[in-house]
């Protein structure tokens, strides 16, 4: 029997699974799907690599669990997942159970919605295997940390509209959190609405701040994290440094963890500073002197040759983007989603690591979106 996991959802944590399909479709057009020992990672990011975002499922998440033979490493096409758990209201009233089956054998992943009066729907979605990514921050170094409850924050940005591409955060030691849609430098001021709103600390369950920060960061994607904490009742915690280094959103739980890292926009003296501060990155000479506006950076691992990888990993083979047999033009030309505004964005990531073979450094230009 070759590698694979099976497992059953029961109870309201089939609409919380859905609710996070839905939270990762804002970041990606593939899913990350990877059963370890400690539980199920489902993963995304975006195909400029400033957005990712890591869901991780206990063993405890779920009726039953049980990964077979070893670890297996596979992406599927997003909207092939999303059609399944489309309807939320309908997984709540009418799903009773649902089935996950993976069996590298078979290359097929099995999601099975057992329903009322004996009604069952099987969905036979097809895969490729992949390799292991990691994205590379580490929260703990921010020095910045804020926590709100999920209600908070969406009664916030809802007066930002849906077209919305970026939002600003302004926090100072004082005790005063702002929040403003962020304005190009080239726009007219008299042809543009400012919405801005401003949270006090006893709004807030965690107020750590060092120094006044200022960090600008893709709303949609951060809406997405937004509704599933909303709908589970969870607290939301930001880690965040300077302008420039990524800004981490997590929501953790006894059953399940997830993570959202986005990157934020640099200030225009942002590559003198980052040569000297760089506490969301890694201590790595290969970052030093590299002017970049808009970054995560990531690094990739031959699954056989690596050790289980620590949450939150995800599985991608370069090259980034690979085209399917029967893609047409017009299709890659659509918009992704989760990609950056049009601008100057860039993304650092690692070519393939075996062992102790060298690393090397490529640099991706963002596709341009309409937001």
């Amino acid at each position: 029997m070759g590698a694979g996991v099976k497992c059953v959802i029961t109870g309201t944590n089939i609409k919380a699974l859905g609710r996070a399909i839905h939270s990762l479709s804002r970041i990606g057009e593939e899913l990350y799907f990877e059963p370890l020992d400690e539980g199920l990672c489902l993963r995304s990011v975006n195909s400029s690599r400033s957005a990712y975002a890591c869901f991780t499922l206990t063993p405890l998440f779920f009726h039953t669990y049980e990964a077979t033979g070893g670890s297996c490493h596979c992406k599927l096409f997003m909207k092939s997942v999303l059609s399944v758990f489309r309807s939320l209201p309908s997984l709540e009233k009418t799903v009773e159970k649902c089935l996950i089956k993976l069996n590298m054998a078979s290359n097929r992943l099995v999601i099975q919605l057992l329903c009322k009066y004996g009604v069952m729907k099987t969905h036979n979605l097809s895969y490729q295997d992949c390799e292991s990514l990691q994205a590379v921050y580490n929260p703990d170094s921010c020095p910045n940390v804020l926590q709100a409850q999920a209600r908070l924050l969406s009664d916030a940005v809802v007066h930002f509209p849906l077209t919305l591409a970026e939002v600003t955060l302004m926090a100072s030691p004082s005790g005063k959190v702002t929040l403003r849609n962020y304005v190009e430098e080239e726009t007219d001021p008299s042809k543009t609405m400012l919405t801005e709103l401003s949270l006090s600390r006893e709004e807030f369950l965690v107020f750590q701040l060092k120094d006044q920060r200022e960090i600008t960061f893709c709303l949609r994607e951060f809406r997405g994290l937004l509704g599933f904490a909303e709908s589970c009742s969870l607290p939301i915690s930001i880690h965040f440094d300077s302008a420039g280094c990524p800004v981490v959103f997590s929501v953790d739980d006894t059953v399940l963890e997830a993570h959202f890292v986005l990157a934020t926009l640099s200030d225009a003296d942002y590559s003198s500073q980052s040569q000297n501060h760089r506490p969301c990155l890694p201590n790595d000479d290969d970052f030093l002197g590299d002017d970049l506006d808009y970054m995560i950076a990531m690094e990739t691992t031959l699954a056989e040759a690596s050790s289980p990888p620590r949450s939150p990993t995800f599985s991608h083979p370069l090259p980034v983007h690979e085209e399917q047999e029967g893609e047409s033009e017009d299709e890659q030309e659509q918009e992704i989603p989760g990609t950056p505004p049009n601008k100057k964005f860039r993304s650092l990531f690692f070519d393939s690591v075996i062992q102790n073979s060298g690393r090397t450094e490529e640099e991706v230009l963002a596709e341009d979106s309409d937001g």
